[in-house]
């Protein structure tokens, strides 16, 4: 039994805040990328998806005369850490449980090097998945922050992975996972 849904967390007013800011229809591509790639490569789904559908809310509007301006974001942001902080405060407060909060954080943590001064962090496997599927919805110049999603199409589309991630969780133990 999972203590928080991906609904859970969609509809608390701090994820709604902050996913909105980076992009709601990137954040639900990128959950549903990462159940994909964790289920084929044997890691937690449900882990995976959290932190696939987080991943960004640690973004910061770089904007400089009314536009945004791509390349002080390439210079100065540290979304990733701040994201990893805000993502393990709600997750904590939501009731998730502290060693899924933290992996959590640590894989979003961890889904750039944007913010690192090299290019040579051993990931783990869980790491490198919200990595990959973050790069499989990257567009040009950021674009991909900018997609819209009605909000009763991206709750359903939460509801419909959480249904996913339930099935699959049930399948690979039964009978633990109501």
């Amino acid at each position: 039994m999972r203590d928080v849904t991906l609904e859970n967390i969609f509809k608390h007013r701090i994820a709604q805040k902050f996913l909105n800011r980076s992009g709601m229809a990137h954040a639900i591509a990128v959950s549903y990328h990462a159940f994909n790639l964790a289920r084929d490569q044997g890691q937690d789904v449900d882990i995976a998806a959290k932190a696939g559908f987080l991943h960004d809310m640690g973004h910061y509007t770089w904007y400089r005369n009314g536009k945004w301006d791509y390349e002080l974001y390439r210079k100065n942001d540290i979304h990733a850490i701040k994201g990893a902080e805000r993502a393990h405060k709600l997750l904590i407060r939501l009731g998730e449980n502290p060693v899924k909060a933290k992996t959590i954080a640590l894989a979003i943590l961890f889904h750039t090097d944007s913010f690192l001064p090299t290019n040579d962090i051993v990931r783990t496997p869980l790491q490198q998945i919200v990595k990959w599927a973050d790069e499989k919805d990257e567009e040009e110049g950021g674009m991909h922050h900018y997609r819209t999603i009605e909000y009763d199409r991206a709750l359903k589309s939460i509801i419909r992975l959480d249904e996913m991630i339930d099935a699959f969780l049930e399948k690979e133990n039964p009978g633990q996972n109501p």
